[in-house]
């Protein structure tokens, strides 16, 4: 049995290493792209700019966003993002006193439903801002959400 298990490792193993070196599995393939220079942003302009291409946006009460009211551990804090805008092709999280704001981004598919639901860092009590991008044009929503444990080394 251990000499069938080390066989098909070994053919495993090879097989691998002849698809890296003919070029067949190289990073620029195999990792996805991601806009590197807006989640390095250091504030919300510059990095709904570098995401989006543009930093203007409008309030809209069709955005739902889901949070706890007070977060125990901001390590560790629940967000969902939820909306009836129709055609929304992104969705963005940005925790607004963050040292690096933009927090998760969404990119959806004509047909998806648009909701996301994930879990944020947050260093304090602040603002999270959903952004939802929509035919070419960014609509936001805020919800404040009280830390009473940092999760961003406070």
């Amino acid at each position: 049995m251990k000499r069938r298990s080390f066989l098909k490792g070994t053919l495993a193993s090879s097989t691998i290493a002849v698809a890296a070196s003919a070029g067949l599995l190289t990073p620029r393939h195999v990792l996805a792209a991601w806009p590197e220079s807006a989640f390095e942003a250091e504030n919300i302009e510059d990095a709904m700019s570098n995401l989006f291409g543009t930093a203007d946006n409008k309030a809209a009460d069709s955005i739902n966003i889901k949070a706890p009211d007070i977060a125990e551990n901001g390590a560790v804090v629940p967000v969902t993002v939820s909306t009836t805008i129709k055609g929304v092709s992104a969705i963005a999280i940005i925790a607004e006193k963050n040292g690096t704001p933009l927090a998760a981004n969404f990119e959806l598919t004509s047909n998806a439903k648009a909701m996301i639901s994930t879990r944020i860092k947050m260093g304090k009590t602040m603002d999270i801002i959903a952004v939802v991008k929509s035919g070419g044009k960014l609509f936001t929503a805020r919800k404040n959400v009280k830390v009473t444990i940092g999760g961003c080394g406070g």
